[in-house]
């Protein structure tokens, strides 16, 4: 069975939505200002392995683990369903199929309490 990186077309896909998606975060005022003062290039870069490796492709992340990542910056259940509305706008506007998008969202859900650090 193939992953869902290989499902949305691979590398290419996934540089695609990045960029969309951060494009469309940092048009939306509920969460924008989390990133003032972030190296986007390289934020780029690190979501683009994250969701490589989340989407099943090749493990290439050397990040923080997602509780790490997100444990500073006290962020809400508003905060979480606005980063999740934005990749599924992404995935929509990338012409993802509806399964596909469904796949994503319950792969980022899985580690909604880790982000949420709960």
């Amino acid at each position: 069975m193939s992953s869902l990186y290989e499902k949305i077309g691979g590398e290419a896909a996934v540089d695609a939505a990045v960029d969309v998606f951060y494009r469309k975060v940092l048009a939306d005022d509920r969460i924008s200002h989390y990133f003032d003062d972030i190296d986007m290039d390289r934020q780029r870069v690190k979501q683009k392995a994250f969701l490589t490796f989340a989407f099943g492709g090749p493990a290439n992340y050397s990040g923080k683990d997602m509780r790490a990542a997100h444990a500073k910056m006290n962020l809400s259940e508003a905060d979480f369903s606005a980063v999740m509305e934005n990749l599924g706008g992404t995935l929509k506007e990338l012409g993802v199929p509806d399964e596909l998008i469904a796949e994503a969202a319950a792969i980022a859900t899985s580690v909604k309490d880790d982000v949420l650090n709960r």
